[in-house]
């Protein structure tokens, strides 16, 4: 790699340009701070924006807009000959992203943050070495890795023509059956992706049921309508091998029931999960301390255990998610600028864009069910509200988990259309801590989706309106 001969000086050095790195960056800035960014890539953005959240919801959104219009003929509106152009979708999801990216880029330049190119390691508590770009390092005071995280390497001894995430979403075909070996979010969201172009797809999940993370109530409605669209899922399972087959395509050795089969696939993608960018960073040189799986270990300040050196995002402790790493960049931005802010968020929302989208933030059912906490559960269906009869959309629910005494507002989840942009009310109503009442009292428009929470609120109060609330034994 090349490695150039000049060496920078900064007030804050930030390492990346994901949605948690430019944020931060973009901050500290304006709280008046020298700033530097340091990008291994040629784009700014992160993985969310270049080969993550972004394209893949440009695809999804796009199979939906099909899958409604074939939906629509139930309710007199009939299309002929739908079908999606791979190579102008391809083109699309690629406009969307390089515009995306050059705003970034010019928000980082009228702001005044200078951004270099590299690969930044460090090589004491205070400096960075720097690979791939015309600078050769960089001398600090304060430092915050932004470095993100990469999908999990392939097992040993899979073939490389097997797809990543990654490669998926750059559509390189569309094969005749695509085997998803993962259920997790990513598995599914670019199964049901593939399933709209035309693949024939199959899921094989080693757990014993998908998305383990999420509450099997909201799961189960989700599984029961992508069924009719998936060729096989198979839970409880375990890939054995994975060969390529001379007649082309791959053959796969499946353990699934506790019998072995092997079967063909066109394709493969592999979707296992992510890993921290911790392990090629320098951190042996710094006091900065990670756990077994390599995050970086911080305070609710964000701080690492090297006091001038602060972590967020994917490779910190906590949840992958884009929006958490956003919130610690700016956490840190103000205890580098200030000394005074934590991440303290009581609340934070997870969604899967699957069809019907599922999402849930705050305390869930399963882990009140670990915890050994009482709570109150409130459960509203969709089939019972107007607004979604109207969209044709009646598969789903909404649910609140409230303390039994106050009714404080414990967790939200949900599943159903729109689940991604409704989460949003669940969260403030968690981090605000609300009270069943507070949601109750509070008007919400009519006929929209948004009244499904107003509802559970009142089915966990004992107050249910729309629904038969359940009987009292005698």
């Amino acid at each position: 790699m090349v490695m150039g001969s000049l060496r920078e000086e900064t007030e804050v050095v930030v390492i990346g340009s994901g949605p948690g790195g430019y944020v931060a960056a973009l901050r500290l800035a304006d709280l008046g701070k020298n700033v530097l960014l340091v990008e291994s890539r040629e784009r700014p953005g992160g993985t969310c924006l270049l080969e993550g959240c972004i394209p893949s919801k440009a695809l999804i959104h796009t199979v939906e807009i099909q899958e409604s219009a074939r939906r629509a003929a139930e309710f007199g509106l009939a299309f002929d000959n739908v079908r999606i152009d791979p190579a102008k979708l391809r083109e699309w999801t690629d406009g969307i992203v390089q515009g995306l990216s050059d705003g970034i880029r010019g928000l980082l330049k009228r702001r005044g943050v200078t951004v270099l190119r590299g690969h930044a390691r460090f090589t004491s508590p205070t400096s960075l070495s720097l690979e791939g770009g015309e600078v050769s390092g960089v001398d600090f005071k304060q430092a915050v890795i932004a470095t993100g995280s990469s999908l999990n390497r392939l097992p040993a001894g899979i073939v490389p023509s097997v797809w990543s995430s990654a490669d998926a979403l750059k559509l390189p075909c569309v094969p005749e059956s695509l085997l998803v070996v993962g259920g997790g979010y990513i598995g599914l969201e670019m199964g049901l992706v593939y399933q709209g172009l035309g693949s024939k797809v199959s899921v094989v999940e080693f757990f014993p049921r998908l998305l383990m993370g999420a509450d099997f109530d909201l799961v189960e409605v989700m599984v029961k309508q992508v069924s009719e669209r998936l060729e096989e899922i198979m839970v409880d399972s375990k890939v054995l091998s994975i060969a390529e087959a001379a007649r082309g395509g791959f053959d796969v050795e499946i353990e699934h029931g506790g019998q072995k089969a092997r079967k063909h696939y066109a394709q493969v993608l592999v979707a296992i999960g992510r890993r921290p960018n911790s392990d090629d960073i320098g951190l042996q040189n710094t006091r900065v301390k990670t756990d077994d799986k390599g995050f970086i270990l911080t305070g609710p300040d964000c701080r690492t255990d090297e006091p001038n050196i602060f972590a967020i995002g994917d490779v910190a402790t906590g949840p992958m998610l884009a929006h958490k790493a956003s919130r610690e960049g700016k956490v840190a931005a103000e205890v580098i600028a200030h000394g005074t802010a934590a991440f303290d968020n009581r609340a934070i929302p997870a969604v899967v864009f699957t069809d019907p989208e599922i999402a849930w933030t705050g305390l869930t059912e399963r882990e009140a069910e670990q915890q050994d906490i009482k709570v109150n559960i409130g459960r509203f269906p969709l089939s019972a509200l107007g607004r979604a009869r109207t969209l044709g959309r009646t598969d789903g629910l909404v649910k609140v988990i409230a303390e039994p005494d106050t009714g404080l507002i414990l967790g939200v989840g949900m599943v159903g259309p729109m689940a991604s942009e409704l989460i949003a009310e669940g969260t403030l109503a968690v981090e605000m801590g609300a009270t069943l009442e507070d949601i109750m009292v509070t008007i919400h428009p009519h006929p929209t989706l948004s009244e499904a929470f107003m509802e559970a609120a009142e089915v966990a109060a004992g107050e249910a309106v729309h629904i038969n609330p359940p009987r009292k034994v005698r």
